[in-house]
């Protein structure tokens, strides 16, 4: 990374809970590092400029040494402009009710589309994380509006569910988490996402085998996952902040920073159509890997059994379906 100049970070929905998490952390180098200058523009709507205000006075009381521009405000195209990274985090955000994913997409769509055409106009260079629900399809919403935008520069968060499930193995293998690597999370960052344990490693060995209990890997699993988000949403009455902003911390660090060899991060990006059977256009969760921090690629090596296949094209259908639902607010894809 070239440390002369800071990197700038733009940040919607920066009033909220996550952006909360996620502010200090970066602007203390928890995010590029301890040599590498930041600078940080917070958006949100006009109506919480208050609490974007306070923020921004808690972030200079700290005395940030990293931290060499901090702004904000409520114009997309002023906060946005010349970023290197956008973290798209505003929008409605889900509810512990009734609500399905496709109402809250109907929410969320309109306001991917006005963040994209002010990215693409203030700064077409930029990569950008999706991260407001469901992030896979409010990429591809926002990926379709902003066609100055290298579409290998889009990205949407599911690293949240990886390092549940990184826990998760860990904890039933009685292994520190470091231990735990190449598993990933194909399809939607929503319950129904494939987490493969078949080609997941714990230390040299096979994941699988080192648990040693096929119960737990082919039906516990799955269902613990889905229910620790559903508690954690059931007591609070809000979806989690601490652990998505660690997500994005780990997300972004992964893609700016080259991939340990037998390793891979993960997150959704753009499916060519090449790549495991995954139709053109839809943003899947695949493995990936960087050898330099910026460009990115898909492994081709991964054995995926009929079960997986299955798994994978059952996230296929639950995308289409979400596409569908919006079809009539997508631009060029």
């Amino acid at each position: 990374m070239d440390t002369s100049r800071p990197i700038r970070i733009a940040i919607s929905g920066a009033a909220g809970r996550v952006a909360y998490a996620l502010l200090f952390r970066i602007a203390n180098g928890g995010l590029f590092g301890k040599e590498q200058p930041i600078a940080l523009s917070l958006l949100d709507l006009p109506e919480r400029l208050n609490v974007l205000e306070a923020h921004a006075k808690e972030l200079r009381d700290c005395a940030f040494p990293l931290l060499h521009g901090l702004r904000f405000g409520s114009d997309q195209v002023q906060m946005f402009r010349e970023a290197d990274w956008v973290i798209l985090l505003g929008g409605k955000r889900f509810s512990s009710g009734s609500q399905s994913r496709v109402d809250l997409l109907h929410q969320n769509a309109p306001i991917m589309i006005d963040h994209a055409r002010a990215i693409n106009r203030a700064s077409p260079a930029a990569r950008v994380m999706v991260v407001a629900t469901p992030c896979n399809t409010n990429c591809l919403v926002a990926m379709s509006h902003a066609q100055d935008v290298p579409r290998e520069h889009w990205f949407a968060l599911n690293q949240v569910i990886r390092s549940r499930a990184i826990a998760m193995v860990a904890d039933k293998a009685r292994v520190p988490v470091t231990q735990v690597t190449r598993l990933t999370v194909w399809g939607n960052n929503s319950e129904n996402a494939y987490v493969d344990l078949q080609n997941a490693r714990i230390g040299e060995c096979p994941a699988v085998r080192v648990i040693g209990d096929p119960n737990w890997s082919h039906q516990v699993f799955d269902r613990a996952l889905a229910d620790q988000f559903r508690e954690i949403v059931r007591w609070t009455g809000e979806t989690p902040a601490g652990s998505t902003a660690h997500a994005i911390l780990a997300t972004i660090r992964a893609i700016t920073t080259p991939t340990p060899f037998e390793h891979w991060f993960g997150a959704g990006v753009a499916s060519d159509g090449s790549y495991y059977e995954v139709p053109r256009g839809l943003v899947f969760g695949f493995p990936l890997l960087t050898a330099d921090g910026k460009t990115w690629t898909i492994p081709r090596e991964h054995y995926l059994d009929a079960q997986a296949r299955e798994r994978i094209a059952r996230n296929v259908a639950e995308l289409e379906l979400e596409a569908l639902a919006v079809s009539h607010l997508l631009g060029k894809v």
